[in-house]
């Protein structure tokens, strides 16, 4: 029969055994939990510094993009600039005709009467005036730049031609508020009856 120190001696044993699984179990456990938390961490680390990246390249990439578009709009506008400098642009006009008479109101804002140009043929009349850009109104000591240029300037004509031969003697322009009213009244030619021999 085995007696009761044996017993307890052999459960110390077995206890301490079982303690000390237990403790190196629960250090394994611990270090396995810190391995994964530190891999975690590290994993949590280059997620943040590849989202920074990214967002500081999409950033840099819509700074670009603002820049081009800048560029293209600037190149656009100063395209658009020289086209209008290069080309003559028509001028604005009504034109109403009665039994005897045309009218012609020409919208010359701006501009005053003495650089107003009309010349008169038999059916025709051309009507011509420089619109100077407002830019000009400016100093260079203002450095003033352009940034919307909409209202024509440059040289500009309007031609126009009628079925009707005009009285070139009595026509008659008044310039008022910015526009050139132009009457123009027709020639009517009697007719003749011609005596046949």
């Amino acid at each position: 029969m085995v007696d009761s120190d044996t017993i307890e001696t052999k459960i110390s044993d077995k206890k301490e055994e079982f303690e000390e699984e237990k403790v190196e179990e629960t250090a394994e456990e611990f270090d396995e939990e810190k391995d994964i938390k530190e891999t975690f961490e590290d994993k949590k680390e280059k997620g943040k510094n590849i989202a920074d990246n990214v967002i500081s390249d999409l950033s840099k990439t819509i700074d670009e993009f603002k820049d081009s578009i800048k560029n293209m709009q600037k190149n656009a506008d100063q395209k658009y600039q020289d086209y209008k400098k290069s080309t003559v642009q028509t001028l604005d006009i009504d034109l109403i005709e009665t039994p005897d008479v045309y009218h012609i109101k020409a919208a010359v804002p701006g501009v005053s009467k003495k650089n107003i140009l009309i010349e008169a043929g038999d059916n025709d009349i051309t009507i011509e005036c420089t619109f100077t850009p407002f830019i000009e109104e400016f100093d260079e000591e203002d450095e003033a730049e352009v940034i919307v240029s909409a209202i024509k300037y440059g040289r500009c004509v309007k031609t126009v031609r009628f079925e009707n031969s005009i009285d070139i003697e009595n026509i008659k322009a008044k310039f008022k508020n910015g526009t050139v009213r132009i009457t123009l009244p027709k020639l009517i030619i009697p007719k003749h009856k011609i005596k046949v021999d």
